[in-house]
């Protein structure tokens, strides 16, 4: 396999790594130590909530890569995620984007190397599919910081932890249970 195609792979399979495992293991992790009211809680009338942005990340990951990489329709709501109040369990909305999540790296695995350079209209824009899933993958990294700093400001001290750091290792605690960083 040529290089190029190499890096495409490892650039994909890293992408829905991210997607698949570590960003929305850290999301539960995080939210599951949050007092369960504090899920729809919002600072002030211009902040979202940690479930505003659980159904922010569902919906943007369907519509850059469910619908607009994979050609799945396009039946995002965007305005409905920031304006819900309530509604979603925990469980139901981490369900929804875990199978959102899932759909998107079935999306992802599925692209040939040179599918990476191709152009799609997603979101009123014209952009590559390369840029399409750097896009999710940073967008999304982004939101998982926002929630994980939501929950260890309301979660008890010490419950929210990603890594464990004895011996001076950072062995990380979200991944699966042999432990092997699934890329």
């Amino acid at each position: 396999m040529p290089t190029t195609d190499l890096l495409a792979k490892a650039f994909l399979d890293r992408s829905c790594y991210y997607l698949g495992v570590e960003y929305p293991r850290k999301i539960r992790i995080a939210l599951e130590a949050m007092p369960p009211e504090r899920l729809w809680w919002r600072p002030n009338d211009s902040s979202n909530s940690a479930g505003n942005l659980l159904l922010h990340l569902a919906g943007n990951v369907r519509q850059w890569i469910v619908s607009g990489v994979g050609g799945a329709p396009d039946v995002r709501h965007r305005d409905a995620e920031f304006a819900a109040q309530g509604g979603g369990s925990l469980p139901a909305l981490l369900a929804a984007l875990d199978g959102t999540c899932a759909e998107a790296c079935a999306v992802i695995g599925a692209l040939a190397p040179s599918t990476l350079l191709e152009t799609r209209h997603i979101q009123g824009r014209t952009t590559s599919v390369f840029s399409a899933v750097y896009h999710v993958v940073e967008h999304f990294a982004g939101h998982t910081g926002q929630l994980i700093l939501m929950a260890k400001a309301t979660a008890p001290e010490g419950a929210v932890q990603f890594y464990d750091a004895a011996g001076g290792m950072a062995r990380p605690l979200f991944l699966p249970d042999d432990g092997a960083d699934v890329r």
